[in-house]
């Protein structure tokens, strides 16, 4: 291996193992690390055999995405919003310092105005793309990049980011490609609206050039590898169209460089998320800590871009910068590329600005000389063009479609980019689908058992099942469960995590035992009431595409089981419930990518104002994000405005198991535990109370249940903000991670009973109440939870949608007598409450008692 890689040459392959590994390329073998490894050093004539043989590859591909013989590029415009830089990478000259800024006469960031005006300029030459790239989190480094932010009003880079695409779209119609660096799930969720694509390069996964003094990225937080793989996740899990790719040349092995080429298959096959791939050679620059290195050699170029299209497949976009590459671009074009990235006829290329752009009949040139057509596409690849939703934001279809081919994907190469409003979808609330699925749901069942694109909305079935299976495996506990129980039974907060662990596995005298000692600490805490609430659920809507994988519930807004209310049509259904003794509606939805952020206010405030006395307990924190993002509010402004609306308490659902390990299973796009956390927190701080949830008995072991339950016992202790703990079985029957052969069919009776009972001895005597759920257990399981250390049977619900989509046969409402009837099984008193747990006023009483708690029997849907 050269210099430039480090010294970290194990030695040259012998020709046996390169004759090998070229012929299992030729063969269409997957290769392995050690061989890619191999072949990343292939020269001469084994190079270009290994060209060819990757070249058929991409060929292949071409002809089958219906475009072959087809090289793309983008004509784009470079805007570097910021040279501001929290990171310290040693090869680096876009990155630089305030004072420098200031020298030659810059602001901190581009004002608007310069902004838009190479925006304008482009679109004026017929560029469709906007590749806007700036350094990681500046303000988090420099004072004067915070100072420039607050002067102008913006929280942080994001917004400021956020704020621009948006002025692009409408002032001059070029797609915003953005490159703001390592993004958290909830800037995904906040960018994803004004941008059609994203990316970051994640140049290699050897944590020693990161970690290691001297290294190219130490001392640069962005850079450490871990980070940049979970943003390339975060993109998939969020459905964001991303660019992502290698430097090569940096001081990384060979071996080292193939794993990262294998990272990213990772991440690629798991979400199908990643468009292209860029393969950069380093070139050296001066006034860098690395400007005495030599250059990658266009050797070492061609044989990883061989490589790395055997790696990736043939549906697989690669890109080599053709201004990197001193016009050698017919050894590119043989070795598998089928991109020429982002190519300007205005602006420089900014983080290697002594390398101008070739022109853009150059490139047809040579592409043609090799036997390709040389055409336009968006910043965003035309897969996800013509995939449309998940992919795309309903808001941004209006500027894709402008400019986009309908027939290819591709660019309209005589369309001129236009201005065009980016605003909310003007759908809003309209009544659409099957609006009576509350009613036929019990009557008439769902109409299939699973959706249309079940076998790719949910990412790749086999990569998950490789991901799930270290988080299920079951653990050894040699702990005493005899000195557990007696722990248990003394003082439950003196409980070690050992103990807790032994008693959530217990089983047999051990359960029961475990059980009693539940039972009796809920007779000391709350008595033997077994309270309930009159209560109705309103699921507005049911389209959501999230893809998480435990949900039977969410639909594509063209599936037959699809649906949405109206405003009035919600009221309308809390009238209905406050006449018959409701004191609350429970209000949750799919995430609906035609709802504006603002659509829940609408939806709080159409409710109070049809029936103002009436507890609106709404919007679940993964709604919340949706709601903050969506608007451009922090999730603090948000929960401030929705309390105004009419909201007065959230649910805690959204949780499911507050452990990443298992949420990215279970979920695909799901706001990660850290974002839920800091959802109830805010909520809790600005006054608004949460109940908090698990949903248990799918890809989970008893260890996450036990760290579940801790972190919410602290964010009680902190907070106080929880009115009671919901266990939540995981309904399996029609759940696609079930359905999939993945995760297990729901929780057994003593999962149920342990997970019951050390709910309520590990958040004593922090969380007082503990609910169990009859819509998921019935009648007789909810009576044996009321015996596990239960006191509460959640509500009447009137409907019930999302269980019964999942396959729960124990129906959608229950009265207030079928109630009463589970806590006279469990030898118990009912009693009413509100959703505090407070007193029911008589007058709601009565008109529960007159009513049963539930709705006619042919209660009319009031149309519109």
């Amino acid at each position: 291996m050269t210099d430039h890689q480090g010294g970290h040459d194990a030695g040259r392959p012998t020709a046996n193992a390169m004759r090998r590994a070229l012929k299992r390329a030729r063969d269409g073998v997957a290769l392995d690390v050690a061989e890619a490894a191999v072949l990343l050093q292939a020269r001469g004539s084994d190079l270009e055999d290994l060209a060819a043989s990757a070249g058929r590859v991409r060929d292949a591909g071409l002809q089958a995405a219906g475009r072959p013989g087809v090289i793309t590029y983008s004509k784009s415009v470079f805007v570097p919003l910021t040279r501001l830089c929290r990171d310290k990478c040693h090869y680096c000259t876009f990155a630089t310092v305030p004072g420098k800024l200031r020298r030659a006469g810059h602001g901190m960031f581009m004002s608007p105005d310069e902004v838009l005006e190479i925006a304008r300029r482009g679109a004026e030459l017929g560029c469709k793309e906007a590749l806007i790239t700036l350094g990681d989190k500046p303000e988090d480094r420099w004072p004067e990049a915070r100072e420039w932010l607050d002067a102008h009003g913006y929280d942080d880079t994001i917004a400021y980011l956020r704020a621009m695409s948006i002025r692009i779209l409408e002032e001059t119609g070029l797609l915003p490609h953005l490159n703001p660096g390592v993004m958290s799930w909830t800037d995904f969720q906040r960018l994803k609206p004004v941008a059609p694509s994203m990316g970051m390069m994640l140049e290699t996964t050897a944590t020693r050039l990161w970690s290691e003094p001297g290294g190219p990225h130490h001392g640069s937080p962005d850079k450490e590898p871990a980070v940049r793989l979970r943003v390339l996740e975060d993109a998939g899990r969020s459905n964001v169209p991303f660019t992502s790719g290698l430097l090569i040349g940096i001081g990384e092995t060979y071996e080292e460089r193939a794993e990262s080429l294998f990272a990213l298959r990772r991440v690629s096959r798991a979400y199908h998320g990643i468009q292209e791939l860029i393969l950069q050679n380093f070139r050296a620059k001066p006034d860098t800590a690395m400007r005495g290195m030599p250059d990658a050699e266009l050797d070492e170029l061609v044989a990883t871009v061989a490589v790395a299209r055997h790696i990736m497949g043939p549906s697989a976009c690669l890109q080599a910068p053709p201004n990197l590459v001193d016009a050698e671009y017919a050894r590119l074009i043989r070795a598998g590329i089928d991109d020429w990235g982002g190519v300007s006829p205005l602006t420089p290329d900014h983080v290697n600005p002594e390398r101008p752009w070739p022109q853009i009949d150059e490139l047809a040139e040579k592409s043609a000389v090799e036997g390709f057509e040389l055409r336009e596409r968006l910043c965003v690849y035309p897969e996800f063009v013509q995939r449309g939703e998940p992919w795309l934001d309903p808001r941004l279809f209006p500027h894709v479609q402008a400019l986009a081919d309908p027939r290819t994907g591709l660019a309209r190469e005589d369309a001129i980019p236009a201005g065009l409003p980016w605003q909310e979808p003007d759908e809003g609330f309209t009544a659409t689908g099957r609006t009576d699925l509350h009613r036929t749901i019990d009557s008439e069942g769902r109409t299939h058992d699973r959706r249309d694109d079940f076998d790719h909305v949910y990412g790749d079935w086999d990569a998950l099942r490789e991901a799930a299976a270290p988080g299920m495996a079951p653990q050894r506990v040699d702990t005493d469960v005899r000195r557990a129980l007696s722990r248990a039974a003394g003082d439950p907060t003196k409980l070690t995590d050992d103990e807790a662990l032994a008693l959530l596995h217990a089983d047999g005298p051990a359960l029961d035992a475990l059980t009693r000692i539940a039972d009796e600490l809920r007779r000391d805490v709350v008595g033997d009431e077994v309270t309930y609430i009159v209560t109705r659920n309103i699921n507005f809507t049911n389209v959501c595409y999230t893809g998480c994988r435990f949900c039977a519930f969410a639909q594509r807004r063209t599936d037959a089981d699809a649906y949405t209310l109206s405003l009035s049509q919600v009221a309308d259904r809390a009238a209905q419930a406050w006449d018959v003794g409701a004191v609350e509606v429970c209000m949750q939805g799919g995430i609906h990518p035609d709802l504006p952020g603002t659509a829940y206010f609408d939806i709080a405030r159409a409710v109070k104002e049809r029936v103002p006395g009436i507890h609106v307990h709404a919007f679940s924190p993964m709604e919340v994000v949706n709601g903050a993002s969506r608007t451009g509010m922090s999730i603090r402004e948000w929960l401030t405005a929705a309390k105004e609306a009419g909201l007065d308490s959230i649910p805690g659902t959204a949780a499911e198991i507050l452990d990443d390990e298992v949420r990215w299973v279970l979920t695909k796009g799901k706001l990660p535990a850290a974002t839920w956390i800091e959802v109830v927190r805010t909520a809790h701080e600005l006054g608004i109370r949460s109940s908090s949830t698990m949903m248990y008995g799918h890809v989970d072991q008893p260890r996450h249940w036990l760290g579940h339950l801790r972190t919410l016992a602290r964010i009680q202790q902190e907070t106080g903000g929880f009115t009671e703990f919901v266990t939540l079985p995981f309904i399996h029957t029609n759940a696609p991670v079930y359905l999939a052969g993945i995760a297990r069919p729901g929780p057994t009776d003593r999962d149920n009973r342990a997970v019951t009972a050390m709910a309520r001895l590990l958040l004593h005597p922090h969380i007082t109440n503990i609910q169990t759920s009859w819509v998921k257990l019935g009648t007789e399981g909810a009576a044996e939870m009321l015996r596990s250390g239960a006191n509460d049977l959640g509500g009447t619900l009137m409907e019930e949608t999302i269980s019964r989509m999942a396959g729960s046969g124990y129906g959608s409402y229950r009265s207030v007598r079928d109630l009463t009837a589970i806590a006279e099984a469990a030898g118990r008193p009912a009693k009413p409450r509100t959703t505090l747990y407070g007193e029911v006023p008589q007058e709601r009483q009565e008109a529960a008692a007159a009513s049963d708690g539930h709705l006619p029997e042919l209660l009319p849907l009031l149309p519109d």
